[in-house]
């Protein structure tokens, strides 16, 4: 069995604890309390509660850590350096309409680089953790990246535009020559479970843009210690500022990474 940290085993208190709230609201979707936050982008109340229950629990075990998170406000942490990741409801449009697929999310950024991450998926009761060094684990199993080499018997996510979102050609380019040459594109509306489902070899590759921070923060070290190649599109390391994202098995990422290049340059 699998040892988790003392960190690891304090993000999933702090996750178990903002889920079984998360759970009773998904079971009540119909009378949350909704409110607009943008195009298709929406905020619900359990998303607020759940992240307040996770700032509660969190600041107990480290008072001196800062906060990057989606809803509230950030915290600056006291020696500017450690700060937690957090994404108290990654998928809310899904959760708000009754699909259950959706995932609390954290992660440790130490400096410019993530230490450590928790992914847990509520409905399914399945935890996905990381440490740097440390291996991927879902609950007691040791993960690993699949090992697939062909593209054609490769299958990929996705996140695809919506409405207020900027790229929608690019990305139907990007899409077409993908599923030309695999076995099938997937989008499921958490881009912190689809790196998770890389990590544990369910996806050969997941890739996307105009993603935030706390969008990826836990999914990029759990999907690197299960051994996937985590980079932007281009190649570069700037996934958390850029917010575009490519991870993949190593069989499959010069294939991948081959036609985004092919893509920038017109091909």
């Amino acid at each position: 069995m699998a040892r988790k940290s003392a960190d690891i085993n304090a993000m999933e208190l702090a996750a178990r604890k903002a889920s079984r709230k998360l759970l009773r609201d998904f079971n009540e979707v119909e009378h949350l309390q909704v409110s607009k936050k943008g195009p298709a982008d929406f905020v619900t109340q359990a998303d607020l509660t759940a992240e307040a229950t996770l700032r509660e629990e969190l600041s107990r075990l480290r008072p001196d850590f800062g906060f990057i998170t989606e809803e509230g406000e950030g915290v600056k942490a006291k020696d500017d350096l450690h700060y937690w990741v957090i994404d108290p409801l990654d998928g809310t449009t899904n959760f708000l309409h009754g699909l259950p697929h959706f995932a609390i999310s954290i992660a440790i950024k130490t400096g410019k680089e993530i230490t450590a991450g928790i992914i847990l998926d509520p409905v399914k009761d399945e935890l996905f953790w990381a440490e740097k060094g440390g291996g991927a684990h879902m609950n007691d199993r040791r993960l690993r990246v699949s090992s697939r080499t062909r593209m054609a018997e490769s299958i990929f996510a996705t996140g695809i535009p919506f409405k207020g979102k900027s790229d929608h050609s690019k990305f139907l380019k990007e899409l077409e020559r993908v599923m030309e040459v695999s076995a099938g594109v997937r989008r499921f509306g958490a881009a912190s479970l689809d790196l998770a489902y890389v990590a544990a070899g369910r996806y050969d590759g997941f890739w996307e843009r105009n993603l935030q921070e706390w969008d990826i923060a836990a999914g990029i070290i759990i999907a690197r210690e299960a051994g996937a190649l985590v980079t932007q599109l281009d190649g570069g390391e700037r996934m958390l500022e850029k917010g575009d994202i490519l991870a993949t098995n190593p069989g499959v990422n010069s294939a991948m990474l081959e036609i985004f290049r092919e893509l920038r340059l017109g091909r």
